[in-house]
């Protein structure tokens, strides 16, 4: 009888019905049975979210955005794109119209104008193996049933939210037969809220309660600083309190909870008395009689009766190893008073300290080290680099949340047609990266003006390429054209050469204008030199891609290319949406949503200059090695020979002349072979505006990239900020790995060029020299011609 209805009143609900209700209503259902206060509501039950999604279409149009990619392949930033696309379609589609007139007559019929919550209760939800807690969304002081069935979806919409994503993926369930069901419960505008464990973690003979005045919605998001007790399991008398600063709290405002001053008469006064810790705790010891563990309970006191509002076993919450990860992923997620701290010590902190110390590394004369002292310096700057690795993921990866903290309220707010256009209004950002790229078209400009400087650099290029490739080679000498550079062997012709051309004004010239490029491109490596600016060849390819950009000058920017009348068209689009005393707020976090989508672009390029003189220690080691006996041939190759399990070898053989070094390649990733796999079309994810054609050039290591010629379509496994100077000359990014918010897609939506990411395997099944379509609106990747 109950799974052929849509809304059951709590009352209704027996125990063993979690399939039904979802794990939070079938508790609150058991807890009211048993007599204890639960606020009068309803549920909404799977059934009708089943009916939902079956008869809008819904089902089909998530089985076609989760099979554009496996689910196990995805990181955590393609989740989240493809989460905000999921959501998205929830709040642009409507409820059928028979459906929708029956829940909103029965939902009026229960609430009428009462304020309610509207709370998730997914099957599993609040269970001792899986508690999904802060995973789906829930929403406090709706009124009407219109805005119920609103929130409805927007609870629905949860099911699909990035951590919900990877929630399920850690814990092994099925995500294409996920359901929800959802709880309306009048709202209970406590005085004091709070939580309860009926167990204390650290000392099993202990309970504690905390508790906050106004709602829990201020401790539990970790806004509001609690009163705390602890307390003895056995007697319930109170062992400890530990008083909070109690400066603000949360109590229900507009359609929602606001964040308020607490009154000074309250300042003073602990939200709780004793007695009333006294009925808190025996309320947690009678759910964990009921339930047969401990539990970790939320309540409130309106008046002086004592609501239950939610119980879940503590195991699941503080003690299950196999949660450790989700609890992770949601640190990534930091509010937005976080964030603005975040993002102070990150640009007032952080950068300016690595940038120094990058600075000292460069000035340092490595080449005059002794073997045995380059030893300690390559030892030295692996610590240095550790360091600023581990800063990275603690401080700024997490600061990236605050573009996609931006996306979410913008698509809550604005509700577009196109879930990324919040995209748009982040763009225009002056990042380091474009800064870099116009000094290069800078040089490449000077270079097109120039036909002596031009051949020149012709001349050097074609002179590297008669060496053979496993030859030792000298950092490259440019000289003016014409002017022939001194060999071993003939050391007297060049001097007469020279001597021959010594006084001619246009020699002069033309060793002028090499010497100021040289200077400049020197100037360039030591300013925006990224992790492969000391690579062996970085300079030779250098001059090969500023010669392409020379002779092939970058297109101007397409119309894609976001206008800055559409930007502020965006902006006051997105701050209209907010009533004028939100205003102000809106406009701090676009600020902070723009300044997350930089720093997510330059933070690498910071890192970079840190690994880029790791990197040039290592090569120096390298190096010397060649030059004593080892010869080339006998050591690894160059991109793999600052691994970490080769450089304990490497300062071994340093300090000790007669070790004999164990050179153990890393072992190779495993491929599956795809030479019989010839698909024609690809599919990603569309993550820049545009539709362009062109030869692929697949990145398979460093050296491919100053390989790169104007109009070619980059293929790769990933667009690293520190690679992102050879875009000006593609006319499309492919990328394996996906996202809206990664490298790759940041700098095609600024420069206006098509991108698609997140297309399995695509440097496996992208051969170089394919002809590829690459249609940035749809994801789609086209082979219209295979190489030869």
């Amino acid at each position: 009888m109950i799974t052929g209805r849509w809304i059951i009143p709590i009352e209704e609900i027996r125990e063993n019905t979690g399939k039904v209700c979802g794990g939070k209503a079938s508790v609150l259902g058991t807890l009211y049975q048993e007599g204890l206060t639960v606020p009068a509501g309803v549920c909404i039950c799977t059934a009708a979210y089943e009916t939902y999604v079956d008869r809008t279409g819904l089902r089909g149009r998530i089985l076609l955005e989760l099979s554009r990619k496996p689910f196990e392949k995805m990181r955590w930033e393609e989740l989240w794109d493809i989460s905000e696309k999921i959501k998205h379609m929830f709040t642009l589609t409507p409820f059928p119209g028979e459906m929708e007139k029956e829940l909103e007559e029965e939902l009026a019929s229960h609430f009428g104008d009462k304020a309610v919550a509207v709370r998730s209760s997914a099957p599993g939800e609040d269970s001792a193996n899986t508690s999904f807690a802060g995973v789906h969304a829930s929403y406090v002081n709706i009124r009407g049933a219109r805005a119920i069935l609103r929130h409805l979806r927007l609870v629905w919409a949860s099911l699909w939210s990035d951590t919900a994503f990877l929630y399920r993926k850690e814990m092994g369930l099925d995500i294409l037969s996920s359901a929800m069901a959802v709880l309306v419960q009048e709202m209970i505008e406590g005085r004091v809220s709070g939580v309860a464990f009926g167990e204390n973690p650290d000392n099993e003979s202990e309970a504690i309660i905390e508790a906050v005045y106004g709602l829990n919605r201020g401790l539990v998001d970790g806004t509001v600083e609690p009163d705390r007790w602890n307390l003895s399991r056995q007697t319930g008398s109170i062992k400890t309190h530990m008083p909070a600063e109690r400066e603000k709290a949360v109590f229900a405002g507009g359609e929602g909870s606001e964040l308020k001053a607490l009154p000074e008469a309250f300042q003073k006064t602990p939200p709780l008395t004793p007695a009333e810790v006294l009925e808190v705790f025996e309320l947690a010891r009678k759910t964990e009689n009921l339930f047969g563990v401990p539990q970790d309970i939320e309540w409130t006191f309106r008046d002086s009766t004592l609501y239950i509002l939610q119980a879940r076993p503590i195991t699941t919450i503080l003690r299950e190893d196999r949660d450790e990860k989700r609890r992770w992923y949601l640190s990534l997620r930091r509010s937005f008073e976080n964030l603005k701290e975040l993002r102070k010590a990150i640009e007032e902190k952080y950068i300016p300290a690595m940038q120094a110390e990058a600075r000292d590394l460069e000035r340092e004369n490595i080449e005059r080290l002794s073997d045995s002292a380059l030893a300690g310096e390559i030892e030295r700057r692996t610590e240095i680099y550790r360091k600023w690795y581990d800063i990275y993921w603690e401080e700024f990866i997490p600061f990236a949340h605050g573009a996609r903290l931006f996306g979410k309220v913008y698509n809550e707010t604005i509700n577009p047609e196109d879930p990324y256009e919040f995209a748009d209004l982040l763009s225009g950002t002056e990042m380091l990266s474009l800064e870099r790229n116009r000094k290069l078209e800078e040089i490449s400009e000077k270079i097109r003006k120039s036909p002596e400087l031009i051949q020149s650099i012709k001349e050097q290029i074609e002179a590297e390429e008669t060496v053979p490739e496993k030859e030792s080679r000298p950092e490259p000498e440019i000289v003016p054209a014409g002017e022939t550079r001194p060999s071993d062997t003939d050391t007297r012709h060049s001097d007469t050469n020279r001597t021959e051309l010594e006084g001619r004004p246009e020699i002069e010239a033309e060793r002028k204008a090499v010497t100021e490029f040289k200077e400049e491109l020197d100037s360039f490596i030591s300013r925006y030199g990224g992790s492969y600016s000391e690579s062996p060849g970085a300079k030779k390819g250098l001059y090969r891609l500023l010669l392409e950009m020379a002779l092939h000058p970058p297109a101007p920017m397409p119309a894609e290319k976001i206008s800055s009348n559409r930007m502020q068209y965006l902006k006051e689009k997105f701050i209209s949406g907010f009533e004028d005393k939100n205003k102000q707020c809106a406009s701090e976090l676009l600020d902070l949503g723009r300044a997350s989508y930089r720093l997510r672009d330059d933070d690498n390029i910071y890192l970079g200059k840190i690994e880029a003189e790791l990197k040039r220690a290592f090569f120096e080691g390298r190096k010397r090695l060649i030059e004593r006996v080892f010869g080339e041939a006998r050591l690894p190759e160059d991109q793999v020979f600052y691994a970490p399990e080769l450089a304990a070898e490497l300062t071994k053989t340093l300090r000790d002349p007669s070790y004999s070094p164990k050179w153990k390649k890393p072992p190779l990733k495993s491929k599956i072979l795809r030479e019989k796999v010839k698909p024609r079309q690809l599919l990603g994810n569309p993550s820049g505006r545009g539709v362009a054609e062109g030869f692929a050039k697949v990145i398979l290591k460093e050296t491919d990239l100053f390989n790169l010629k104007a109009g070619e379509v980059l293929v790769c496994d990933a667009v690293d900020p520190n690679m992102t100077f050879i875009v000006p000359l593609c006319s499309a990014i492919v990328e394996r790995r996906g996202g809206m918010l990664i490298h790759g897609a940041i700098i095609a939506r600024e420069y206006g060029i098509p991108c698609v990411t997140g297309v399995p395997d695509a440097t496996e099944l992208i051969k170089n020299g394919d002809y590829l379509a690459v249609d940035g609106y749809l994801g789609i990747v086209t082979v219209l011609k295979r190489r030869e």
